[in-house]
């Protein structure tokens, strides 16, 4: 088939949360949106349904595509099925991930399962995607991949000792994909802080508006992350300087510079003593 006149955008993860902003965004800009999801189906169809309706003034299309990141043949799958819709190929955007809420004290709780399903959706599905997207975005006159980090790579802080070792990998993943890409595909990421929403509300439970009002209090910017504050930023890298790459950009309304303030472990704490149907 010919190829679109338009961009193409991969956003696994983008049914939901920062996936889910990042993919309006760009359609706003023109974007044809690929929607990979694992499980979100519902929330992915309704993102698409708002596409189509930015799509009347900017052309641009929505596809939704299950797809686990975790599973290299998905992978490839997800690719394929992007570049028969369209074409071409021009940025990807690994949002997909996963964690598991666990007190760092609590190691006996971490499992080895544990640790493989997180290394497998953080870590090893945005190394795969990338290698399937390569030849594709190869070919693009901009091509680029966005990793989703965390401030927990550096910090040591977050959800679970797991969670904050494999967004270190994925910075270093960052780095070894630019490297390797260069000069056709530039490689960047995005190191968010706390993001309000879904994803933390349910690993915090009752815990999750003190821990928000917490990092209010304590952060610089007086402020937490929103899902759109990210997308912001990811958009910010597609359409920037095309002089950088091999770079993470952290977005954190200063919680790297203001420290360790707020611990997600006694948050935790309070929320399992609360309700034990937390612990997990």
């Amino acid at each position: 088939m010919a190829a679109s006149e338009q961009p193409v955008a991969i956003i696994t993860g983008g049914g939901t949360g920062v996936g889910r902003d990042t993919s309006l965004q760009l359609a706003r800009r023109g974007y044809h949106i690929i929607l990979n999801y694992s499980r979100s189906k519902q929330e992915a169809e309704q993102t698409a349904d708002e596409i189509t309706t930015i799509g009347r003034s900017t052309g641009s299309q929505a596809l939704c595509l299950q797809a686990d990141v975790a599973d290299d043949q998905d992978c490839r799958q997800l690719i394929d099925a992007a570049l028969n819709r369209h074409g071409r190929l021009d940025v990807l955007v690994n949002c997909a991930g996963t964690t598991q809420f666990i007190p760092f004290e609590r190691m006996e709780e971490v499992s080895a399962e544990t640790w493989e399903r997180l290394f497998r959706v953080n870590v090893t599905g945005a190394f795969q995607c990338a290698r399937a997207a390569a030849p594709a975005l190869r070919k693009s006159d901009n091509g680029q991949i966005i990793n989703i980090s965390s401030v927990a790579a550096q910090l040591g802080q977050g959800s679970s000792i797991p969670y904050c070792c494999t967004k270190a990998a994925l910075d270093n993943l960052t780095v070894s994909l630019a490297r390797t890409l260069a000069p056709e595909i530039r490689v960047n990421g995005i190191a968010p802080g706390f993001i309000a929403g879904r994803w933390t509300e349910k690993g915090l439970g009752v815990s999750y508006d003190q821990v928000c009002k917490a990092y209010e209090q304590s952060l610089p910017l007086r402020k937490v992350c929103q899902p759109a504050d990210i997308a912001e930023a990811i958009v910010s890298l597609i359409t920037g300087s095309r002089l950088v790459t091999g770079q993470t950009l952290t977005v954190d309304a200063g919680m790297m510079i203001a420290g360790y303030q707020v611990s997600y472990d006694d948050a935790l704490q309070q929320t399992n003593a609360a309700d034990p149907a937390n612990r997990r």
